[in-house]
């Protein structure tokens, strides 16, 4: 099931070029030959990229995928608002908005993360803090306005205001591509020695727990005192108790200060809480 949603994204992203591509050229009639090149070559060279990505499932994949894919849910709107047809325009947004669930479903995460893995390793991806629900986004939008804007308006040579927006988007575009990736290298890691949580937006070091140490996990329970390591995330919770007390270490604000925790229970969000707990119930039947 896993494996077949990467074909379905696949499928749902190629056929974006008919989908969407009308709408986009509805939009771009009666512009400047420069604002149609850029506006027709800009679109491409994203969903070739996005395309690429989906060929060959990793963790940098995924962060090319989940940064592209909603550009083509802006890109509707915003060729509806410039004399696209209302047909072609829902069509094109029906078909981005298949396709950004598919692409943000936990299911396929877990398939890209799974595709670095190392070895015995089974990733499980962890859900995103709940505070960057919203940074995250925004400042996504920021970057793919600045950077569409400031294109289009060089190409319609309004040099005043474009050259700044266009800058800002490329100094943007690094610093926020590191930041985005590290949503995409959060995991509840399984290996044959033990339980691992690599998240370097809540933990300055990883913390790995031995086996023969996990004692038991489930669903956390309202009131629990094990330490949280979810960043607040929403939803379901799992808590892992271990035998013996462990040495966390959280990042705490500002940036470079870290916090030492000695624990006995942890609290981590996977977006499959069910499959996690399965396992890790599997893997410490293992050492048993």
């Amino acid at each position: 099931m896993k494996s077949a949603l990467v074909w379905v994204v696949r499928l749902f992203w190629a056929v974006q070029v008919l989908t969407l591509g009308p709408a986009i050229g509805q939009a771009l009639e009666g512009r400047s030959r420069p604002v149609q090149v850029v506006g027709t070559w800009g679109p491409w060279v994203v969903w070739a990229a996005v395309l690429l990505a989906t060929l060959v499932p990793t963790t940098v994949s995924l962060t090319v995928l989940r940064s592209g894919v909603p550009a083509a849910t802006v890109a509707a709107v915003l060729a509806w608002c410039a004399g696209a047809s209302t047909t072609s325009a829902l069509v094109g947004l029906g078909g981005s908005l298949a396709v950004l669930l598919v692409a943000f479903s936990g299911d396929l995460g877990e398939v890209f993360v799974q595709g670095s893995a190392y070895g015995h390793e089974r990733r499980l991806p962890l859900r995103p803090p709940a505070a960057l629900l919203i940074a995250v986004p925004t400042a996504w939008m920021l970057l793919v306005a600045s950077l569409t804007a400031g294109a289009l308006g060089l190409a319609a040579r309004s040099w005043w205001w474009a050259a700044p927006v266009a800058a800002l988007g490329l100094a943007l575009a690094p610093l926020l591509g590191r930041r985005f990736h590290r949503l995409s290298r959060r995991w509840l890691v399984l290996v044959p020695a033990g339980v691992v949580v690599h998240d370097h937006l809540v933990l300055a070091e990883t913390a790995m727990f031995l086996a023969a140490d996990v004692m038991h996990a489930a669903l956390a329970l309202e009131g629990t005192e094990a330490a949280n390591l979810t960043g607040t995330a929403l939803g379901p919770v799992v808590e892992v108790r271990l035998r013996n007390m462990a040495t966390v270490v959280l990042a705490a604000p500002p940036r470079g200060t870290t916090r030492a925790l000695h624990v006995q229970s942890v609290l981590v969000s996977p977006t499959r809480p069910g499959r996690a707990l399965a396992a890790i119930g599997t893997a410490s039947s293992a050492t048993r």
